[in-house]
């Protein structure tokens, strides 16, 4: 029988940051008990370590370099087909509510119906982050380090719109449609920077129980390619030692409002006597470096940004089960498909997680991640298989950690002559799949292309970004 599928995705939610794995005080009650109640995987990754990109991947099952959408400039449009479409093309009911990041709500994306949508700004996006060759020079201002602290903000606010819409959806309109099975995709921003928690949540961390971020000193050693990166991405340059916490408090505070909205999505999904017929998934779009390596955002490799919470609750799921097999966000297109039973349908590459989770754990499988977006010098790949990871930046040296042995990723064994095999495996895995330095030429061409197109690299740059993009009726600030 085919069932209801409840799909949460939360924005910037790094994996580390719930109870359920092992965080030691961040309190995330709701996603635990769904987590207790059913499987979760602990080896899953993005497709791509940033917003559009992502986004784009889950909707089409692809990975971006097969389908064009490198940056947060370069939006899904609907050309590319995905499982909106299938479920479209067979009369099931299909719906968003809340954050999409595609290009425009009238594009052919594959939802019956937006309900308050989040698209990138004026159908363009972030065109500043595409500037390569040479890199943009660094922030002169960090809206990131400057909006912080406990208060209101217009996310916050979107959020709870979200919540209201999908609550009543789940009330009134859901227990209508009896003949067949929905799709509901409810987006959350929270904890997406702007890193501002309503006070309740930002007082359950006093700045005394936060860590310090590993890597924060400035002698630690960066690879090459992050330090590039961080020429660009100057975040950390903007904090004090002081405003540092009260980010990292604002943070795990946005962590728990999402948590407590979790818990209204569910309570409503539950009240509609929905919850037996419903598989209900949870995951975000990539994680969060959170100061760690001077780093904020996403934007690399690294567990802190790559790895996302992923959590598969209701029939045909075991509960208490935990996945340690590799998989990606792409995926997540497989397992809607499932659920409705055109699973035959989907990206025959890529498997349903629910599959997955029935099944015993396969050290072999792979799970691979691609980044082209802002602050890119180049193309950077991440293949994940067994209890190795490989990092592999185009015209840089490679990155390899053994996650079991080292899960802080603080030893680069990619020069250690033992583990010379370990890298050959790895680097075949990534080849098997795309040619680096074929993809790093296509991505940036297609960057330059759009830089030329929006008046060219100085004309881009006087023009400035946005640092992120508003919520749904506010304007875009320029810095």
């Amino acid at each position: 029988m085919a069932q209801n599928i409840l799909f949460i995705m939360s924005d910037e939610h790094q994996q580390k940051a719930a109870g359920c794995y092992g965080h030691s005080f961040v309190k995330t009650p709701t996603i635990d008990a769904l987590a207790a109640s059913g499987t979760r995987f602990t080896n899953a990754y993005t497709n791509s370590p940033i917003c559009v990109p992502a986004r784009a991947s889950f909707a089409t099952g692809r990975p971006v370099h097969d389908i064009g959408y490198w940056d947060n400039a370069h939006p899904y449009d609907g050309r590319v087909e995905g499982w909106g479409h299938t479920l479209q093309k067979h009369g099931i009911h299909c719906m968003s509510i809340g954050k999409l990041h595609y290009r425009n709500e009238t594009d052919p994306t594959g939802f019956d119906e937006q309900v308050v949508p989040l698209h990138v700004v004026d159908g363009v996006g972030s065109v500043a982050g595409a500037i390569k060759q040479p890199l943009a020079p660094g922030m002169t201002k960090s809206k990131l380090a400057r909006d912080i602290g406990p208060g209101d903000s217009g996310y916050i606010r979107y959020d709870r719109s979200i919540v209201e819409n999908t609550c009543d959806w789940l009330k009134t309109e859901a227990p209508k449609r009896t003949g067949q099975p929905w799709a509901l995709f409810c987006s959350l921003v929270a904890p997406h920077f702007p890193l501002i928690a309503p006070p309740e949540f930002y007082e359950l961390y006093p700045h005394d129980m936060l860590e310090t971020p590993k890597g924060g000193d400035p002698d630690y050693p960066l690879h090459p390619w992050i330090e590039a990166f961080r020429r660009v991405q100057n975040h950390d340059e903007f904090f004090t030692e002081e405003t540092r916490k009260v980010a990292m408090a604002s943070y795990y505070g946005l962590c728990s409002f999402l948590d407590s909205n979790i818990a209204q999505v569910l309570a409503a999904l539950e009240e509609a006597g929905l919850r037996d017929d419903t598989l209900i998934v949870y995951t975000a779009d990539h994680g969060e470096n959170l100061a760690t390596r001077r780093l904020w955002g996403k934007s690399n490799m690294y567990e802190e940004s790559a790895c996302i919470p992923l959590i598969l609750s209701g029939p045909g799921v075991q509960a208490g089960k935990v996945v340690n097999t590799p998989v990606t966000l792409a995926e997540g297109a497989n397992t809607i498909l499932d659920a409705v039973r055109l699973g035959g349908e989907g990206n025959p590459e890529n498997r349903s997680w629910r599959e997955i989770a029935n099944e015993p754990d396969d050290p072999n499988r792979v799970a691979f991640s691609e980044y082209h977006a802002v602050g890119a010098d180049t193309a950077v790949f991440m293949i994940r298989k067994g209890q190795y990871k490989y990092i592999h930046y185009v015209d840089y040296a490679p990155e390899l950690f053994d996650e079991d042995a080292d899960p802080e990723e603080e030893t680069n064994l990619a020069a250690d002559p033992a583990y010379a095999g370990v890298l050959g495996d790895l680097k075949a895995e990534l080849v098997k799949r795309v040619d680096p330095d074929k993809v790093n030429a296509s991505a940036q061409a297609s960057q330059a292309a759009l830089i030329e197109k929006y008046g060219g690299r100085d004309a881009v740059l006087n023009k400035g970004s946005f640092q992120g993009t508003p919520a749904p009726g506010e304007k875009a600030e320029y810095v």
